[in-house]
């Protein structure tokens, strides 16, 4: 909607039209038509936030341009005009998408405030659909990118809890995403626009955690020379996300449960209760089960974290994700680092896809500034990856050497992964007869990965 709100009015007969422009041109930006026809070619001209159309008129009625109006992409909101007492017309108008009838002769008050309402209902679907596209842009979740079936199974359970009052917990190893996921919930939620307060509880004391949570007066403890206003105070109205739950002190565990009972917190040293509104998200990458068996986490304070569970998958059973991952964390940092885009060859693809990534996502994120930073630019083949990358790849392909029999080694899985390569490339030296850029090709590498490799074992240089 512009600044002027406009108004397209259709009405065949002159005095009608010319009356209600000039009652209507103080406030909005007014058109005008003589018919259906003449409406529908400055629609498709312009847009307008309202149209104000007579039922009847020669040609086509009124009805035809409810129907046209109700096409367009920046849909405007049509009041329909009819003659005294013709209340099936209204009603079928209605139903065709109208938003309010007035009839005539019309009353210029009562018209000024169903153009306010209509526009107001626009100014709302608009905010509405914008909110909408926040949404799908929120679930495109920053970070959380893949599409295998774990992970949208994860993105639909966000999508359907997030809007509710349930506190959550999310348990993966570490490194899956479980913050970012928190911050999925908190941005699809009603309380989106309030904070979002993440604490690590591991990376606390027992006592720094709970003036952290909690917040302390002064002179509660030693040193506590001012009132502190603790995270759960300044999560009010928004989201409090406690990472590695499974972590905390006993004392910490009653505290939290006070308030998942009561709805209020009391700071260290105080004795007041503090009504809030916070909505908890807890992670864990233990199992609180078991800790919860061994006496280690209160059960009851378990079953009032645990009402939602989101489990994220590990990143090693959702292998077909790794290639999105490398390509988005590769251009973050090679943008970040002012790097020039860095490829990875096939073969390094394939051996990072069949790495299982203990560390996660995490670990993927670091490799990716690694190899941006060392490489600047350029392509990346299986032979530039550390061998610890290699461990499960390089072995199924050492048969590869046509002819080389079993009898090249007592089984392809006991050579180490450098001696297979050593094998592979000598292979490759021969077959090409020592042309360098030969063996690269068929060997899939760059010329000058096969260089570096010759330079590292020289025992393997067979050029004429």
């Amino acid at each position: 909607m512009g600044m002027v709100p406009s108004v397209l009015i259709v009405d065949d007969e002159k005095h009608t039209r010319e009356g209600l422009q000039q009652a209507l041109a103080e406030t909005y930006d007014v058109s005008v038509a003589a018919n259906a026809d003449e409406a529908f070619n400055l629609m498709d001209a312009q847009p307008f936030d309202v149209i104000l159309t007579d039922l009847r008129m020669p040609g086509k009625s009124g009805l035809k341009v409810i129907d046209k109006a109700l096409t367009l992409s920046n849909r405007p909101a049509v009041l329909m005009m009819t003659a005294y007492g013709n209340v099936e017309s209204a009603v079928e108008a209605m139903k065709r998408g109208a938003v309010d009838f007035l009839t005539k002769p019309v009353n210029i008050e009562r018209l000024e405030v169903l153009i306010q309402r209509a526009l107001k209902t626009k100014t709302l679907e608009v905010e509405v659909k914008q909110l909408h596209e926040r949404l799908d842009e929120k679930f495109n979740f920053h970070e959380i990118i893949g599409h295998s079936a774990k992970l949208q199974a994860v993105i639909e359970r966000v999508k359907l809890v997030a809007p509710s009052r349930a506190t959550i917990l999310i348990e993966g190893e570490s490194g899956t995403g479980k913050e970012l996921v928190a911050q999925a919930v908190h941005q699809a939620s009603p309380r989106a626009r309030a904070p979002f307060v993440a604490v690590h509880c591991a990376a606390l004391s027992e006592n720094l955690l709970e003036s952290e949570l909690f917040g302390h007066e002064r002179g509660s403890f030693t040193g506590a020379n001012e009132r502190r206003i603790g995270r759960f105070e300044s999560a009010d109205r928004g989201t409090l996300f406690l990472d590695e739950i499974g972590e905390i002190s006993q004392s910490t565990q009653v505290k939290l449960l006070r308030f998942l009972e009561t709805k209020a917190i009391e700071r260290v040293g105080g004795s007041k209760p503090i009504e809030l509104d916070v909505r908890l998200v807890a992670a864990t990458n233990r199992n609180l089960e078991q800790q919860v068996r061994e006496g280690k986490f209160r059960e009851d304070l378990f079953f009032r974290l645990n009402v939602v569970r989101i489990t994220m998958p590990p990143l090693r059973e959702r292998a077909e994700d790794v290639p999105l991952l490398l390509a988005h964390y590769l251009k973050i940092f090679s943008d970040e680092n002012g790097a020039p885009p860095l490829t990875l060859e096939p073969g390094a693809l394939r051996t990072l896809q069949s790495y299982p990534w203990p560390g996660n996502i995490r670990e993927l994120r670091n490799f990716c500034e690694n190899a941006v930073v060392l490489h600047r630019g350029g392509s990346l083949s299986e032979y530039d990856l550390d061998a610890r990358y290699r461990g499960g790849a390089a072995a199924p392909s050492a048969g590869a050497g046509q002819g080389s029999g079993a009898s090249a080694a007592p089984a392809s899985g006991s050579l180490s992964v450098e001696d297979n390569e050593k094998r592979l490339l000598r292979e490759a030296l021969i077959k090409s007869r020592g042309n360098r850029t030969k063996a690269a090709k068929l060997m899939g590498i760059s010329r000058r990965t096969l260089h570096r490799k010759i330079a590292e074992w020289p025992e393997l240089d067979v050029t004429d």
